[in-house]
């Protein structure tokens, strides 16, 4: 049990993005009237996708003390990330919450990382996460944490738009944090490619 720990947390993290995103659509719909059951949703979906954000950190720490290391936890636990983010992001810029540019650059760095691992696989390497791309997955949730908590506020664009703190719109400076987040994001998918180019680069 305790070296598939982390393995099962993974995996769980997985069908909480799922189980995240149905409760979100739920609650973002002209279904339900009541406002005490819609924020109710929110919160609660809010708090499934920051636990399973929470799995990531803990798988990792756990694998990491313990030596609970695998093939499969080095293959999937990177997978999961990229549902978590793409389910996220997806909602937020659906919501209006993030621009669709900020989520069409995070996901082609994670489809072509992702891409990379698949050609490292079928050659017997696995690429594990470096110290840039756990920086970018902590950036990464720590932005989605701040949208999810905006969105149950108020549904996220309207609050983030409208809100300023100490004179500066709130709306300004999240757009500012998300293209920080997108720099990083780009530039250690870049760290990847240039750090394993000779599985993709004819050197003979």
């Amino acid at each position: 049990m305790g070296k598939n720990l982390p393995n099962i947390l993974t995996v769980s993290r997985i069908f909480s993005v799922l189980i995240f995103v149905a409760i979100a659509s739920v609650a973002h719909t002209d279904a339900i009237s009541s406002v005490n059951c819609i924020v109710v949703l929110r919160v609660i979906a809010v708090v499934l996708a920051l636990l399973a954000g929470l799995t990531d950190l803990l798988d990792g720490y756990l694998a990491r003390k313990y030596n609970w290391v695998s093939d499969f936890g080095a293959l999937m636990d990177p997978l999961a990330d990229k549902i978590f983010v793409t389910g996220t992001m997806l909602m937020a810029v659906e919501y209006r919450i993030t621009p669709a540019w900020i989520a069409i650059a995070v996901l082609f760095r994670e489809f072509m990382v992702t891409g990379l691992r698949t050609l490292a696989a079928k050659k017997q390497i696995v690429i594990s996460a470096d110290r840039w791309g756990k920086l970018k997955t902590a950036l990464q949730m720590t932005m989605l944490g701040i949208a999810g908590i905006a969105w149950a506020i108020d549904g996220g664009s309207d609050y983030l738009k409208m809100e300023s703190w100490f004179g500066i719109r709130i709306w300004y400076v999240w757009m500012a944090f998300m293209t920080g987040i997108v720099l990083v994001t780009l530039l250690s998918g870049l760290g990847y490619f240039i750090r394993y180019r000779k599985l993709f680069l004819n050197n003979d």
